[in-house]
């Protein structure tokens, strides 16, 4: 139970928390339902934080770590807001942790990998049939199944040019657990994934609008 860990840690010490905990689906906005929202902040967000609240007083005690999972995706997305909106959401959360946590002598740290879905499974190939039957009949009346295979089609090659080197990822939870000096923020991607997050941050919405648009109409 919670109390029986915090108990043996109070006695032994505790170092680092890494909320690593993620799920991953595809779907545009009006396919999911509520209780696939609720489900990704669940476990994506409020599981996160659960575990950060029951461990932060032995954090605090022991100057910690805490390391949470994001993802460049926090900063767009190409048909799956709903893990993109979990991930921005644990940003801000961590943001708000690491300026806090400063007094205490805790470091708070966000790893953000690229592209790695060949590496960890999180998410697997999609199905445009079972997107297409999960639908509500409202969807189906605006959508058509073909559209639906593009879609499914453009995620999946997206899904096959994932990563396989997700030791580098690894990497990045460990130096930020036992660095002297840790990153505030580590993005472990490939090159065209972080120029695609600094258009992000340098662009106005409009044209980077324009951007995904047209890269998801290709």
């Amino acid at each position: 139970s919670e109390k029986c860990l915090l108990r043996h840690f109070s006695s032994i010490g505790f170092w680092g928390l890494v909320n690593n905990a993620g799920i991953s689906t595809f779907g545009e906005t009006g396919w999911l339902s509520m209780e696939k929202y609720e489900k990704f902040a669940d476990v994506n967000l409020l599981g996160s934080i659960r575990t950060t609240l029951a461990f932060l007083p032995l954090l605090r005690k022991y100057k910690g770590r805490i390391v949470f999972m994001s993802s460049i995706i926090a900063y767009f997305t190409l048909g799956n807001g709903i893990y993109s909106m979990t991930k921005a959401a644990i940003e801000k959360f961590c943001d708000a942790l690491r300026l806090e946590m400063k007094k205490f002598g805790v470091q708070v740290c966000i790893i953000q990998p690229g592209n790695y879905a060949r590496s960890t499974k999180i998410q697997p190939p999609v199905s445009a049939e079972e997107i297409w039957n999960e639908l509500s009949e409202e969807e189906k009346a605006v959508y058509n199944k073909e559209y639906v295979q593009e879609r499914a089609n453009f995620f999946n090659s997206i899904l096959s040019e994932g990563s396989t080197n997700g030791n580098e990822v690894v990497d990045a939870m460990v130096d930020a657990l036992t660095s002297p000096a840790p990153k505030a923020r580590y993005m472990v991607a490939k090159l065209k994934e972080k120029a695609l997050v600094f258009l992000c941050a340098l662009f106005p919405t409009v044209v980077m609008d324009s951007v995904l648009s047209y890269g998801l109409s290709k």
